[in-house]
């Protein structure tokens, strides 16, 4: 009888949930990833960062002696020609999906299994609590953050747990050579420019450097972007190289603090918006609270070319889209600041913004991204009020005082004194010169006046709630 271990979002031979159950109840046991071409994203940074995970899972499988299997195509059309290659397939192994794209697939192929004789194995895997378990007392799912923090915080959470490897029971040969070789093409095509370092023994260098260098500051440097204040875990934990489980015991194992307990409140954060995702399916079109359901969105172009490209006139929100366009990584007050200005500032659908942040972000997390996209817009559960608007040169004078953030992404305005960095546009002719920027020219004067545009979206917010 021979089984499959599917895997999705854990490329991880350790602490696999999934993985540990395929070595211990199977005879033979089938190793392999699916690639669905529907879920491409053209020229997405997102989609090059997590293929190139993928082989080099593949090659760290290689190494322990195994072979990871490849499937390419239509997600039932694949599996169909795995049964009719080996019909004495009769169980799968998989750590499952709560939501989004992941459920309607799971769903699909629960049909499919039955249909074939197949029996189905799935864990919980990618949370450290799924989304029912913490439900309010009238047996609902939270709608609110710090009610539902008030009891996850008390909840017993889920241990690291050994995997038994055994080699002896994988299938080592190649079932789909034209498969694997669509995979390397795929992620040579891709040609990720950027400095990416994927793998489970990266994941954990991070995790320990972050424990030794930063953990003890981490509630006040975390909100720095020039510094390294946060942990840098993300995209390590989306493509499951490192489990969320491994990351809590870690943390929660060091000397207690309040930089810890901010941190491990982040993680919170993390099952808090995968809960509201699984209560609200339809959220990445529809926005949560229904008052906000018809803005009148400006939904300029030429404005949202601008915030894209990070030439706004605005530097921190400027440099914020030039590290994430650079580096497929944004830091996540920036996060915050770049999505009230494209929402606020410009009047443009928060759905453009988790669109383009989707393809760019190497660390892009459906439930986390679709959750900070409605809290800025005003248009999810818990969000932050409609009349609160970022001020961009506020946030930046704040978080980037010096203004070395901004002179690092926007080379520009590497000579501007700090009395102008966060608004360049105020310097005179003589000014401009002797920083060697000239705004309207080498630099672009602010594309939206912030007072103005602050009234304008309370004033749009205001009338689509009253409507």
């Amino acid at each position: 009888m021979v089984s499959v271990m599917w895997f999705r979002r854990d490329l991880r031979l350790e602490d696999n949930i999934a993985l540990s159950q395929a070595f211990e109840q199977s005879e033979k046991l089938i190793l392999l990833f699916q690639v669905n071409p529907d879920q491409f994203l053209k020229d997405s940074m997102n989609h090059a960062a997590f293929f190139a995970s993928v082989q080099h899972f593949k090659e760290v499988i290689h190494k322990r002696g195994m072979h990871l299997q490849i499937l390419y195509g239509d997600v039932e059309e694949s599996f169909n020609a795995l049964k009719e290659k080996i019909p004495d397939w009769a169980e799968v192994y998989f750590n499952q999906d709560e939501k989004g794209y992941g459920k309607a697939r799971d769903d699909k192929m629960r049909a499919f299994f039955k249909k074939n004789d197949i029996q189905v194995h799935s864990y919980m895997d990618h949370y450290l609590h799924s989304a029912y378990e913490i439900q309010n007392n009238s047996g609902e799912l939270y709608k609110v953050f710090t009610p539902y923090y008030n009891k996850w915080i008390e909840l017993d959470k889920p241990t690291p747990m050994k995997v038994k490897l055994d080699t002896d029971k994988v299938y080592k040969k190649t079932l789909f050579k034209e498969n694997e070789n669509k995979l390397e093409k795929l992620v040579e095509e891709a040609d990720l420019d950027i400095d990416y370092n994927p793998g489970t023994i990266a994941a954990h260098e991070q995790l320990e450097k972050f424990i030794e260098e930063r953990l003890d500051q981490y509630k006040k440097e975390r909100d720095i972007p020039l510094n390294e204040g946060t942990s840098r875990l993300s995209s390590y934990l989306r493509t499951g190289e490192i489990s969320i489980r491994t990351v809590w015991d870690a943390v929660k194992n060091e000397a207690d603090s309040e930089s810890q307990k901010t941190f491990l409140k982040e993680l919170c954060w993390r099952d808090f918006y995968h809960m509201i995702y699984v209560g609200h399916p339809e959220q990445k079109e529809k926005a949560i609270k229904e008052n906000y359901a018809h803005i009148r969105w400006d939904n300029h172009q030429e404005s949202f070319e601008k915030w894209k490209q990070g030439k706004t006139g605005y530097p921190i929100v400027d440099a914020a889209m030039r590290q994430m366009n650079k580096t497929g990584w944004m830091h996540n007050r920036l996060r915050m600041i770049t999505a009230s200005f494209l929402t606020k500032d410009l009047l443009t659908d928060w759905r453009l913004g988790e669109k383009y942040f989707q393809k760019m972000l190497i660390d892009y997390d459906a439930a986390n991204n679709i959750g900070g996209w409605q809290w800025a817009a005003s248009t999810g559960t818990d969000a932050v009020p409609y009349f609160r608007v970022f001020n961009p040169t506020t946030q930046a004078e704040r978080f980037d005082p010096s203004g070395e953030f901004i002179r690092k992404y926007i080379p520009e305005l590497k000579d501007v004194k700090k009395k102008y960095i966060h608004a360049p546009e105020k310097m005179s002719t003589e000014e401009q010169e002797e920083a060697g920027v000239l705004i309207g020219s080498d630099y672009p004067a602010p594309i939206v006046n912030h007072s103005y545009a602050r009234k304008r979206a309370i004033s749009i917010f205001e009338e689509s709630k009253d409507a």
